[in-house]
């Protein structure tokens, strides 16, 4: 036996459309000695929205200790501003580098303290140490309550520069660079200076790498300043430096805010150029290669595939590559290259790890001169192989002239 069983017409509702403009507003200070005791910026940043005392808690690099009385300091300071914050509970001491990135137990222990301070979203956060460092420590206060105020204060030429003044935070995980993370800017930025005069050769010369690829896809000029300048750099001049690190902070943030696109909703992330390569090889060689000391590797490798497709001059190449290594960038690592066990490539995993993090497409900036960038969203490996004998070749020429 069968039933008709009348259907109630469907009601027809339209889709209901709507936009939401958000603006953000964040200031980067530069200033030498911070938290000496007669200098109020961070006092007046933390009121800057009305009278204190606001509670605050401070997460500091491990690799500051040695070098910096910054636990000692932030008592003092503390103390001598308390009409205007308030550091409730001891700071939060976590290891410097990349290794503040590969422990999830550091995230929790960040959020635990948060909550034993009792902080509320219109608190602050303090994260005072290098970019791996800020990146933990944004993503900490990103998630906490959905966004407690976050100050950065980032302690080395690559924070200062890039990492420190954007508006991304993330850790590692699943052997993945920065897999986990948030769009969220900082309340605000302050940029030390007094911080770099402790910094190994190492760390002082990663943080120009990012200065490179901003130049190189942006701003003409300022590659010629820093190619000009090398020698200058390299011999640690203080006010080239500073220069420098004002200079790329201005060309991030003109991008960040004039892109249209500042937390990547799409597939174009132009200042990531040579980053595919550089997030790659961090992860292949356990993070014995510094985040800079990746990029200069993938700037190099990208400006060589540029060379190689025809986009790029040769004596552009040549430029390019004749300034990072005028800067002491080495451009060669072994683990660029095919291991006879693997297939595919490992370096070139990076290609398709880099295109899930965009959001499906894959798109690469490369160098149509020096200056301009062009996105491209195929590659011919084979080129890039080519590419890679390049750079490992020249790197034998350096070591037969020494």
């Amino acid at each position: 036996m069968t039933t008709d069983i009348q259907q109630k017409p469907q009601l027809k509702l339209p889709p209901i459309h709507q936009q939401v403009p958000v603006t953000f507003h964040y200031n980067v200070h530069f200033t030498t000695g911070l938290f000496q005791l007669d200098n109020p910026l961070l006092a007046q940043v933390i009121t800057a929205d009305g009278a204190g005392p606001k509670q605050a808690i401070a997460v500091v690099d491990a690799g500051l200790l040695p070098h910096h009385r910054v636990l000692e300091q932030l008592v003092a300071y503390s103390q001598r501003y308390a009409d205007c914050f308030t550091l409730d509970v001891a700071p939060v001491i976590v290891p410097a580098g990349e290794a503040a990135k590969n422990d999830p137990s550091l995230l929790e222990k960040i959020h635990w303290t948060i909550n034993q301070a009792s902080l509320c979203r219109h608190s602050y956060v303090l994260a005072i140490g290098g970019g791996a460092v800020i990146d933990l420590v944004g993503y900490a206060a990103a998630t906490a309550h959905r966004g407690i105020r976050l100050i950065r204060i980032p302690t080395t030429v690559l924070g200062q520069n890039d990492s420190g003044i954007g508006v991304k935070n993330g850790i590692n995980a699943f052997g993945k660079k920065n897999f986990l993370g948030t769009f969220a800017p900082p309340y605000a930025v302050l940029n030390d200076f007094a911080f770099l005069s402790t910094l190994d050769e190492r760390d002082w010369r990663s943080g120009i790498a990012e200065a490179l690829k901003v130049a190189l896809i942006k701003d003409a000029g300022f590659f010629e300043f820093i190619s000009a300048h090398a020698e200058a750099l390299v011999q640690r001049d203080k006010d080239t430096m500073q220069q420098l690190i004002y200079r790329c902070a201005q060309l991030h943030l003109a991008h960040i805010a004039s892109s249209g696109d500042p937390f990547e909703i799409g597939s174009s992330r132009p200042l990531d150029f040579g980053h595919w390569a550089a997030h790659k090889l961090e992860q292949l060689t356990d993070y014995r290669l510094r985040h800079g000391e990746a990029v200069a590797i993938g700037i190099a490798l990208d400006s060589t595939y540029s060379y190689l497709t025809g986009f790029l001059a040769a004596s552009q190449w040549q430029q390019i590559i004749a300034t990072l290594k005028a800067v002491g960038f080495s451009l060669f690592v072994p683990e660029m290259e095919q291991s006879p066990q693997a297939a595919p490539q490992p370096l070139f995993q990076g290609l398709t790890e880099f295109r899930e993090h965009l959001g499906g497409e894959l798109t690469l900036m490369l160098l149509e001169d020096i200056g301009r960038g062009r996105e491209v969203h195929q590659v011919d490996l084979d080129l890039y192989r080519q590419a890679i004998s390049l750079l490992r070749d020249n790197r034998v020429e350096d070591e037969k002239g020494r």
